[in-house]
């Protein structure tokens, strides 16, 4: 497994790669981040999306599995992850676009799934305030009343939370006006799919997707010390090549002794093993024959 981490893993899908992504490896890209003003003026309706998505997935389970029972557990599991957005519960969201309409704002479902950008992460931060500390209730109500649909959004969005309780104030209008919905490519939506679904596989490494103007202009592409290196150019010796080679050979030998460490182990515990067993037919032996000795010496005294 630990070698998986050492391997860069590139995936080409048209104009997109998937790497394993390290903190040296850093892009101009700027970071998207929520925008919270608007998250009062559409939590109304991502409540009751959220409680939409929630039935229809639940459903969905239910079918998949069916004739078995979905559990309480996959219930809760459905609730946990329809709000984040690295696990696939919860891409629905990439499908919305917040438009603004009068003095409201409007969530707008589109055909395909867009690029995540401020609005997108706006909409899951929404998400997440809807369903804090209530994933679980709601995820018991689901399973042990099988509500319908409208049911299921009043008891979400008004009984265990009053994201529905009062209409949202006026938009500014002085609010500056989101991103455009830029639909995704085919392709790279599937690719993040896969990812997804790789989540939390136990030595897969974490990936993200980068084009490959991204990967031209990111920074120690490969290899983290190239900071560390570029600022230590001056001060580097002249005999470079042996410094490396006596670098790598220091690294060969530690894999050296930790494969022989391994191997020594593997064969004491093999000889060990062994040992035991040997023991253990010894004894079963032992067992065995001991009965028919006693049972010759009975014989020959009845004589």
């Amino acid at each position: 497994m630990a070698m998986i981490k050492q391997t860069v893993v590139v995936l080409v899908a048209l104009s997109a790669v998937w790497i394993p992504v390290s903190d040296s490896a850093k892009t101009d890209k700027p970071v998207i981040v929520a925008r919270k003003d608007d998250i009062p003026y559409i939590k109304c309706q991502v409540c009751e999306k959220v409680a939409s998505q929630l039935y229809r997935q639940v459903q969905k389970k239910q079918d998949q599995i069916s004739p078995q029972k979905i559990s309480e557990y996959q219930v809760i599991e459905i609730a946990e992850k329809v709000c984040n957005l690295k696990k696939e519960e919860a891409d629905w969201i990439m499908k919305l676009d917040i438009m603004e309409q009068g003095d409201k704002l409007e969530l707008i479902e589109q055909e395909t799934e867009g690029q995540c950008n401020s609005e997108c992460k706006t909409i899951e931060q929404t998400c997440q305030q809807v369903m804090d500390y209530v994933d679980t209730d709601i995820a018991e109500y689901i399973f042990t009343t099988k509500p319908q649909i409208d049911l299921l959004v009043k008891h979400l969005c008004k009984d265990l939370t009053n994201s529905c309780s009062k209409k949202p104030p006026p938009v500014p209008k002085n609010r500056i006006p989101g991103e455009p919905f830029v639909p995704k490519p085919s392709k790279e939506a599937e690719m993040e799919k896969i990812m997804r679904s790789m989540e939390g596989m136990p030595g897969a490494p974490g990936m993200k997707m980068y084009s490959r103007e991204e990967l031209m202009g990111m920074n120690n592409f490969g290899n983290e010390d190239a900071e560390d290196e570029d600022d230590e150019d001056e001060q580097f010796p002249s005999n470079m090549g042996k410094v490396l080679r006596e670098k790598q050979n220091m690294k060969d030998e530690w894999k050296q002794k930790i494969f022989k460490g391994i191997k020594g182990t593997g064969e004491a515990l093999k000889g060990h093993a062994n040992s035991v067993s040997n023991q253990i037919q010894k004894w079963w032996k032992g067992v065995r024959t001991a009965p028919a000795k006693k049972n010759s010496k009975t014989g020959k005294s009845e004589l």
